[in-house]
């Protein structure tokens, strides 16, 4: 981990999150398309539920290419994050949006590391800017998506994983790294409850 570039942590209020990998197991390469097929990984509803204490604004930005793959329907994205939400609530954590793209590469601007998930989710969250938010993925594309807007990134890199493809390169573009979301919160963000 690299403290000196992370030093700014204390003055996040949107907190980006990647879904698969930084929620959820991703498994074996194949898509998560059902909330029964999605596995939280450890510590979750913990991490989420003290960035909520903390009045920070927690937003998923996930890239769902299974919808253009035709393994899954926009329908069934939604019903899955239906699911997320509910479940998140029933142990006190909750997200305040999710954005996905249900495109595949060079058909649209959303899909990341291009910034259209996040050109959205700026336009719903009118306080949101580059300077006060945070991006926390497990790949190359959502630490590019970050860098690219002047965001802070983390990567997620749990050594119980195999590594994702580049994530050399991830981690040296990051502003940090932790092993878990639960890891980062713990470990970078000042958690207090909001006055």
């Amino acid at each position: 981990m690299s403290e000196p570039r992370a030093r700014n942590f204390a003055d996040i209020r949107y907190v980006f999150l990647d879904r698969d990998g930084v929620l959820n197991r991703c498994g074996d390469g194949s898509f998560v398309t059902r909330w029964e097929q999605c596995e939280l990984l450890p510590g979750v509803e913990d991490a989420i539920a003290r960035l909520n204490l903390s009045g920070r604004k927690v937003i998923v930005v996930t890239n769902q290419r299974g919808v253009a793959l035709g393994v899954c329907t926009r329908a069934d994205v939604m019903a899955l994050h239906r699911r997320l939400r509910e479940h998140l609530m029933a142990h006190g954590a909750r997200l305040d949006a999710i954005y996905f793209c249900p495109h595949d590469a060079g058909e649209c601007n959303c899909r990341k590391p291009l910034p259209g998930l996040f050109e959205q989710a700026f336009g719903d969250f009118p306080g949101a800017t580059a300077g006060n938010s945070v991006m926390v993925g497990d790949s190359i594309s959502d630490i590019e998506a970050g860098a690219n807007l002047g965001m802070q990134t983390v990567l997620i890199a749990d050594p119980l994983q195999s590594p994702r493809a580049h994530a050399e390169r991830a981690a040296a573009l990051a502003t940090a790294s932790a092993t878990s979301l639960l890891d980062f919160v713990r470990t970078w963000l000042v958690v207090q409850p909001k006055v």
